[in-house]
């Protein structure tokens, strides 16, 4: 019986309108700015991310918080007393404590219904590739895959799952503590961009660097060609921080060069964003890290 629920958080970055086609569950993350405490609900309710990418250049922060035990035990409870599954699939555990959290939840409501089966996945993803993740796995769910299936898909191949990304200002990465203020300084300076992935343990690392925004742009793609399979096949999404003409841009170069038809746009919210900043830019398909 394919009876179950699809559950993810916030931090996938899944659109309103994207949310709604694949009939999956969100729960927001939250995020604090200006002393005021927002939730970040895939259709922007609370704040729209072009004020926060705004509010950001004009030199204000964001702090965040994961979802903890207690919502998302409220999240999946009523499912399991109306008689459905759930399968979570998760924010990277390397980057945010919600995984955690959603695992604590599903080992209590599993004692408390133990005729009803409550998965928990580690995607160890973050952002739309998280959300790719999650597209996949309801596109199966939608073709009547059962929750076994879905999930056994989901852990067999999210080491798969390729991000590619660049960001535009240092400081938020200084700031994070994913370099030093020594390198952030220097490579403002001399406008040297990272290029980073996120490895098997679901952490951000560093794997190289650019002079310039264009050639890190360039960048994403040579990687997306080093590592891709079967690209031609595949929907491809970007995340962007705020620099729409930036993701567009890269779009078009992956599908002339790739032959890619289909590709998926959207922002990077502010529970990834306060970390990463304006300009940040992700590119995110099935492949090998390596």
């Amino acid at each position: 019986m394919n009876d179950f629920v699809l559950l993810t958080d916030s931090s996938a970055d899944l659109s309103a309108g994207l949310v709604r086609e694949l009939g999956v569950e969100v729960l927001p993350l939250s995020f604090t700015m200006g002393g005021k405490t927002y939730r970040n609900w895939p259709d922007n309710r609370e704040m729209d991310p072009g004020r926060f990418y705004k509010l950001l250049r004009e030199g204000g922060s964001a702090t965040t918080s994961a979802v903890n035990v207690s919502e998302f035990a409220d999240c999946i409870e009523p499912h399991l007393q109306a008689g459905r599954d759930v399968l979570v699939l998760a924010f990277s555990s390397g980057l945010s404590a919600t995984c955690h959290s959603a695992r604590i939840a599903a080992e209590e409501l599993s004692e408390q219904y133990p005729g009803r089966k409550v998965y928990v996945v580690d995607t160890l993803s973050a952002s739309l590739g998280q959300g790719l993740l999650v597209w996949y796995a309801a596109r199966m769910k939608n073709e009547g895959k059962d929750i076994d299936q879905v999930r056994d898909w989901v852990e067999a191949n999210k080491l798969r799952l390729c991000h590619w990304f660049t960001v535009d200002d240092l400081h938020f990465l200084k700031r994070g503590g994913r370099i030093s203020p020594a390198t952030a300084m220097l490579g403002t300076m001399l406008s040297i961009k990272p290029v980073m992935h996120v490895d098997d343990e679901g952490h951000l690392i560093k794997v190289g660097t650019a002079r310039g925004r264009s050639a890190a742009l360039k960048a994403l793609v040579e990687h997306m060609a080093q590592t891709a399979e079967d690209p031609a096949g595949q929907t491809v999404f970007i995340s962007h921080g705020d620099c729409l003409a930036d993701a567009e841009k890269v779009a078009a170069e992956v599908k002339a060069r790739f032959g890619v038809q289909d590709v998926v746009i959207n922002y990077v919210g502010p529970v990834i964003g306060a970390h990463s900043g304006p300009g940040t830019l992700a590119l995110f398909f099935l492949g090998s890290k390596r």
